[in-house]
């Protein structure tokens, strides 16, 4: 199946042949066909399998077809995410022989040039939802004439860090309008909340199509915590790459570990929602360009971010939810390309890294690298308390307690 047998005009298979895009990943022939027909969808689909330009291509049709009168709302978790979906509309839409309208309307920056952009209103806008509801508590725009309503990494939208928002903005939406949902995974309680967001939608589920799965070599290193740094630096200088994505758990931690890699003589920087919006898009644009040899990020870089040529993800730290383990492992093997995924185990994370491991199905041998051979030892699991009083397990029963008093009465 060609891009043409999807329904899709000649300016956007142009620009396809230009971006050397020549057949249709799997959620691509299975979601455009239906989100043309205006149905609603919920796809799930692996990291790098294509889902923005399944979302975009059909919304830049539609517009080619009835200009202004369709008009679509993007929703994304990251202010990064959003920048890139709106750089993929410019890409894809780029020989239309009219330009729709976008807006990308982000936080950390100002808000001013955001409401001049949306004067007289927006073809497509690209948020995030904190600063849509800004600019909708400025009067900035209106959601009355939206059409489509895209969640991109909707498990992320849909959870209780941005319940509150979404159900602000949803209820600004009209009552008749397409919703698109994306993501790689979605857990089951995200799953009830995104059946009762959509109407008849069309279920397209191509997360376990081995044929397009990103070409990820998972690998796990046990490792003591205090080592991590030093492995960490072995592994980049014994294996000489280029460029290494490495997630941490906290802010605090992205400066910490670049400081101490910075004094072995490795280049590295932090990215956290610290920064400001202008220097995380300046850090992420030197690390594709390879001005940065190691970025050490929060899992604000771990939803949707197209880093073409990075040969290897490392989790220093694990990620708190099982799910995020596939969303950081996703950020290498992009466009065809090979990765590398490795994890860091420690002993207090042995646990944790089992649970990921049943979780994603992963045939994954725990390593040892010579010279880092761990010595911690796991800390026993707390013991459960009796909710009578006492430690559960070693408060006498009651027919011990019988037993030992017909034994004092004898």
């Amino acid at each position: 199946m060609s891009f043409s047998d999807l329904g899709l005009g000649e300016p956007l298979l142009s620009a396809l042949s230009d971006l050397a895009h020549e057949t249709p990943t799997a959620v691509q022939r299975a979601v455009i066909p239906e989100i043309l027909s205006g149905r609603d969808v919920w796809a799930t689909a692996s990291t790098g399998s294509g889902k923005t330009a399944a979302f975009v291509l059909p919304m830049l049709e539609r517009f080619r077809v009835v200009g202004s009168r369709h008009r679509t709302l993007v929703l994304t978790p990251t202010r990064e995410l959003a920048l890139q979906i709106g750089e993929a509309i410019d890409a894809y839409g780029k020989n239309l022989p009219a330009q729709p309208k976008v807006v990308v309307a982000l936080g950390g920056v100002s808000i001013n040039p955001q409401m001049m952009a949306l004067r007289g209103g927006a073809d497509v806008v690209v948020a995030t939802p904190g600063r849509l509801l800004d600019l909708l508590d400025k009067k900035a725009l209106s959601l009355a004439e939206i059409s489509t309503l895209v969640l991109d990494e909707a498990d992320r939208l849909l959870d209780e860090s941005f319940a509150d928002e979404l159900d602000r903005i949803r209820a600004l939406l009209p009552e008749k309008h397409q919703t698109l949902l994306f993501s790689a995974t979605f857990g089951p309680a995200i799953q009830k909340i995104a059946a009762a967001v959509l109407r008849d939608p069309a279920v397209v589920d191509v997360s376990a199509s081995q044929a397009e799965l990103p070409a990820i070599h998972h690998r796990a290193i046990e490792v003591d915590k205090p080592r991590r740094t030093r492995l960490l630096a072995h592994l980049i200088q014994d294996r000489r790459w280029s460029g290494v994505l490495v997630f941490v758990a906290t802010s605090h931690s992205t400066e910490h570990v670049a400081h101490k890699l910075r004094a072995l003589r490795i280049h590295a920087e932090g990215l956290s929602g610290e920064l400001s919006q202008g220097a995380r898009v300046d850090v992420l644009t030197r690390f594709r360009q390879g001005k940065i040899r190691v970025l050490i990020a929060t899992d604000l870089a771990s939803r949707g971010l197209d880093i073409t040529g990075l040969p290897v993800v490392v989790q220093y730290d694990l990620p708190r939810s099982t799910a995020d383990y596939l969303h950081r492992a996703g950020r290498t093997a992009r466009a065809g390309e090979p990765g590398e995924a490795i994890t860091f185990v420690t002993a207090e994370g042995r646990a944790h890294f089992e649970l990921i491991r049943k979780r994603h199905l992963l045939d994954i041998g725990l390593e040892i690298v010579p010279g880092f051979e761990p010595t911690e030892v796991a800390p026993s699991p707390p013991v459960p308390l009796d909710p009578h009083g006492g430690v559960k397990g070693r408060r006498k029963s009651k027919k011990d307690r019988l037993r030992e008093a017909a034994a004092r009465n004898k």
